[in-house]
């Protein structure tokens, strides 16, 4: 499909993988509308980073979507939607539980009300790799249980079956893309690979929750890609897609290539606000990427070496805005 004045809309632009699918659209040639949530600064979060040219072709809407009659506005004349607006942090999930779940689900559920009115091409609805809890088969296929062990992922199972109900019960062409563990620039230090780079290059002690917890790092391009693809293929109306890479690595090995890549050394310092209760913690994420393939051609691009390259080198240059010293949650 070509993307040439496609009317698109991304909402959660503000966010680490929105900005960048805002970007990748804008320089695809589509005609993108990001929606990011409101605030009284004007803050239109990592939007900030995207280059003057690439800014200008946006149509910002700041919004609230628990609003439906704004979102209602902000999806006008949308072909396509993408719906990356989220609360995401596991760890303020666990201390606002009620704000993480409500506000995921009603503004999906507002979201996908006003997508069902509007007659879109196609709805792309992101999942997370949090739904699987602790993977009970390696690789992880999309029909693996779901397993809601923190309150951000029992909201994004929620959303997630909400999503397929529309596409069932009202024919709205919905995909499902399920990322696993995004990383690269921009991203917070609320996730783990930008919270070690920030603190290594700031000093020579790392605080850490577990490090024997493994994850499939995927870069935030091969991720975008995923997204896209979801956008083109018909094939993919009613499906839900896991985008990763196949290749699981623990937390341990992570920090170790991290230190390789920057040629330092750090201690490593257990940090019980970084651990995550027992019950609730993921042990194994590994994406089967098989079905990706198969309907949408996908394929990751970047290794994870070459992305913590990537990541490390942008970290360095804006290593003011981030705060080592705290945990942020």
């Amino acid at each position: 499909m070509a993307w040439t004045a496609k009317r698109v809309v991304v909402t959660g632009a503000g966010g680490f993988i929105g900005s960048h699918l805002a970007e990748a659209l804008v320089k695809a040639g589509a005609a993108v509308t990001a929606v990011v949530r409101y605030n009284s600064r004007g803050d239109d979060g990592s939007l900030r980073y995207l280059d003057s040219a690439t800014r200008a072709s946006l149509r910002i809407h700041r919004i609230d979507l628990a609003d439906v009659d704004a979102t209602r506005e902000a999806l006008k004349g949308a072909e396509i939607v993408f719906n990356l607006a989220a609360f995401v942090g596991i760890p303020y999930s666990y201390a606002s539980p009620h704000d993480a779940v409500m506000n995921n689900v009603v503004s999906t559920l507002n979201v996908l009300s006003v997508a069902r009115e509007a007659g879109l091409e196609k709805l792309v609805q992101t999942s997370t790799s949090e739904v699987y809890g602790s993977a009970r088969q390696l690789p992880i296929p999309e029909t693996h249980p779901l397993q809601p062990q923190s309150p951000y992922s029992a909201s994004k199972i929620a959303t997630d079956n909400i999503s397929l109900s529309y596409y069932y019960s009202f024919n709205l062409p919905v995909t499902l893309v399920r990322p696993f563990n995004t990383f690269g620039p921009r991203q917070s230090a609320r996730a783990v690979i930008p919270a070690v780079i920030a603190q290594a290059l700031a000093g020579s002690e790392i605080k850490i929750g577990s490090t024997t917890t493994t994850r499939d790092f995927t870069y935030v391009e091969d991720t975008v890609r995923g997204f896209m693809l979801a956008g083109e293929s018909a094939a993919a109306i009613g499906e839900v897609v896991n985008i990763g890479t196949g290749r699981e690595t623990s937390i341990a090995d992570t920090i170790a290539l991290i230190l390789r890549g920057l040629g330092k050394e750090a201690q490593l310092v257990r940090d019980e606000h970084r651990v995550r209760p027992d019950k609730s913690e993921v042990s194994r994420l590994c994406a089967d990427v098989g079905k990706a393939q198969r309907l949408m051609g996908y394929r990751p691009m970047v290794s994870l070496e070459d992305g913590l390259r990537r990541t490390s080198d942008w970290i360095s240059a804006h290593l003011r805005e981030y705060r080592p010293e705290i945990y942020a949650t």
